[in-house]
């Protein structure tokens, strides 16, 4: 009977620290619900409307036209070859600049981020110069007797992807590299000196410790990849349609913005099918540690 009082005041205790928790969270949960929820939430009532009555019109015209199927499958297509190759290219990166002293690490990182510090617009025009019929690299191919016609490397789907995973790669290398850093030195050394060779310790030791820092880049670079607009415009010359090429044509072509919205909330509807999907084959929780 003595106890009861007391599991009383820890019972309370226990929910006023929760209400003190709720308090701090309310913030960041105010800030999410204002320009995440709000925002999804206005483009779903949009793209049920049709004037001024509820339809799925839209919605109807996404399924019967195959070249909205045929964007879609484009776009994930490209999203998953530019992330397949920005982890080819930047795990290597994040690895040296891990392993790296000082002084040669803060250097590979500050190369890497060195395009951020120039628009993505000025950087899609260059890969325009260099990859074009008398760019800088068919004439360099050309003056070494490597090729004899220029290469056709503009104005394509190999463009577009050259170009997006130039922008993709300190997306994917940031991540990878805070997972590799934190991994003891010692670890790989203890697997080298028990006979393992090269691929057996990278694949038994490095690639798992650095899997949460492999899954958020992979995770960023596919999701900013969905949304890419100017490079695919530029790069594939109309030949590799977007998504956001759809979304673009539906506004300002046709003034369309059911429709737009439609597009928009029907890929974020297949991206998150597609992570759960993901999730039920590799729990996200176990990738990260926390179960």
């Amino acid at each position: 009977m003595t106890d009861l009082p007391m599991e009383d005041a820890i019972t309370r205790a226990e929910r006023a620290e929760q209400r003190g928790y709720l308090l701090l969270f309310l913030p960041a949960l105010l800030l999410v619900g204002l320009f995440l929820g709000l925002p999804l939430g206005l483009l779903a009532f949009q793209s049920l409307r049709e004037g001024d009555a509820f339809s799925l019109v839209h919605y109807a015209r996404i399924f019967e036209e195959p070249i909205y199927w045929r964007t879609y499958a484009d776009t994930l297509r490209v999203s998953l070859w530019v992330t397949l190759l920005a982890i080819a290219l930047g795990f290597p990166l994040a690895y040296a600049a891990a392993i790296a002293s000082r002084g040669w690490s803060t250097l590979i990182l500050a190369l890497v981020m060195l395009p951020f510090w120039t628009s993505v617009l000025v950087r899609t025009y260059a890969w325009l110069v260099v990859l074009q019929r008398k760019g800088i690299v068919n004439s360099t191919l050309i003056a070494l007797g490597i090729i004899e016609q220029p290469l056709s490397l503009s104005h394509n789907y190999t463009a577009v992807l050259i170009g997006m995973v130039h922008v993709m790669v300190p997306f994917m290398v940031f991540p990878l590299y805070a997972a590799i850093s934190k991994i003891p030195a010692e670890l790989l050394q203890a697997g080298h000196s028990l006979g393992g060779g090269a691929f057996h310790v990278f694949r038994r030791v490095l690639l798992p410790l650095a899997l949460p820092g492999l899954f958020a880049g992979s995770v960023l670079v596919f999701i900013l990849c969905l949304g890419f607009y100017l490079t695919p415009e530029l790069l594939g010359g109309g030949k590799t349609i977007m998504v956001s090429s759809l979304v673009q044509r539906n506004v300002e072509l046709y003034l369309q913005f059911g429709a737009a919205s439609a597009v928009a909330m029907m890929l974020l509807m297949i991206v998150m099918l597609i992570f759960w999907g993901v999730d039920r084959i590799l729990p996200v929780e176990k990738i990260v540690g926390m179960r």
